[in-house]
């Protein structure tokens, strides 16, 4: 990608979706703009003990053991989905499909089965295409924003002091529903808001978010951080002048060199070779655009598994802050609510540590009845933030999940 200093339309995916099921809530999936991967039936729970950082190189070790029946190569035979959560100290699961499919933008495609081809049949029960109604009313509950931005004001009053250069603070929205939400149906509604998104669904945790986290496919690592945020008007003419904005803001600006500086010097010990993009483009990601830098590169060997990657880059700047102890000890006595899996890593990882895994942020927490819906918004506080600007933001952020959720 190369630099540039207008608005940016991210490759498009091509149309990987197309075999997704329209319904059903116990399908995991990971779209990619290079290869879509969904699967059913549950063939594998891997869990990993708290700390979940400290026990990922458990996951390589069962997928080595799964016998199953299908072609090799990144994204091929068994593969383990997961949503981790924030809490770096927190267990976590990731799940192992009985029936994986995949496809590549360009068209080819396969099938892993578990135990052999015979399994399709039972793996698929009801084939989760069954109509599901959306529900008819939903109630929206938000935290107060007065005293979210009374929130805001006491985080930038302790960076002003010097405890640390950055927080983010996230808005919690609980909506609740009179029937169940379709996993599935809210993923369709949330790629058409954001085509170029990484969308994911695994465990009741849906969205489609705008930033890879980290990526490896063989030698090549990859890594897409967004920090700096304006909303969006729908007009192309009124958007690109934002872009202008958003390029000249010095606050803006000075948050994503924190998030391009950390992620590069996490992944530089692993690398032979890793070069960023000297200049951030701007990156369209539903109602607002981010300010975004490729960091690309070669890992030297042994190349690491995509979650030692993982587990050492998160949570980033973008969704934590920075100094990353400090940010996260502010998060905790502000935010006063357990984020789940928003912010954490989401994604898939093959038996040989390849893997891609996005930011877990433009997404929704159904509870284990798909009644009740979790969403966060959050955003970077820091010197100087505005808490009014701030509230805005972390509204425009929500929009996309909050349109698809209450759409009846």
């Amino acid at each position: 990608m190369s630099a540039t200093t207008g608005l940016v339309a991210r490759p498009e995916p091509g149309e990987p979706t197309d075999d997704l099921p329209g319904t059903g809530n116990d399908v995991v999936v990971f779209v990619s703009p290079q290869r879509t991967l969904w699967g059913d039936g549950e063939a594998v729970r891997i869990e990993l003990p708290a700390p979940w950082v400290k026990h990922v190189g458990r996951v390589a070790d069962v997928l080595r053991h799964i016998d199953h029946d299908g072609p090799s190569g990144p994204g091929r035979g068994p593969i383990a989905f997961g949503a981790l959560p924030y809490d770096r100290s927190s267990a976590a699961t990731l799940v192992v499909p009985q029936v994986l499919h995949g496809r590549t933008a360009d068209g080819d495609r396969w099938t892993t089965w578990t135990t052999g081809p015979g399994f399709l049949a039972s793996a698929r029960s009801g084939d989760g295409r069954a109509t599901r109604p959306h529900p008819s009313n939903v109630v929206v509950h938000a935290t107060n924003p007065v005293e979210w931005m009374r929130t805001i004001a006491a985080a930038t009053a302790r960076i002003a002091s010097g405890e640390l250069t950055k927080v983010v603070l996230a808005r919690e929205i609980t909506v609740t529903a009179d029937g169940p939400f379709d996993a599935m149906a809210l993923l369709h509604r949330l790629r058409a808001l954001s085509p170029s998104a990484f969308a994911y669904a695994v465990d009741g945790f849906v969205g489609a978010t705008p930033e890879l986290l980290v990526s490896r496919i063989g030698d090549v690592v990859r890594a897409h951080p967004m920090a700096g945020t304006l909303p969006r008007a729908g007009d192309p003419d009124a958007d690109a002048r934002r872009a202008g904005e958003l390029l000249g803001s010095q606050k803006n600006r000075v948050e994503h060199q924190i998030t391009i500086d950390m992620v590069h010097e996490t992944l530089l010990p692993w690398c032979s070779y890793l070069d960023a993009e000297p200049v951030p483009s701007v990156v369209a990601a539903g109602p607002v655009q981010h300010l975004a830098t490729l960091v690309e590169g070669r890992l030297s060997r042994p190349e690491p598994s995509v979650l030692e990657l993982v587990a050492a880059l998160h949570p980033t700047p973008a969704v934590g802050g920075w100094p990353r102890a400090a940010a996260s000890r502010v998060q905790a006595e502000l935010e006063e609510a357990d984020r789940g899996c928003y912010g954490g890593p989401v994604g898939w990882v093959d038996a040989d540590g390849n893997g891609v895994f996005g930011v877990g942020i433009r997404g929704a927490q159904l509870d284990e009845g798909a009644r009740t819906a979790r969403v966060f918004a959050g955003v970077g506080v820091v010197d100087g933030s505005d808490p009014a600007a701030e509230l805005e933001e972390a509204r425009s952020k929500a929009q996309s999940v909050l349109s698809a959720l209450t759409r009846v």
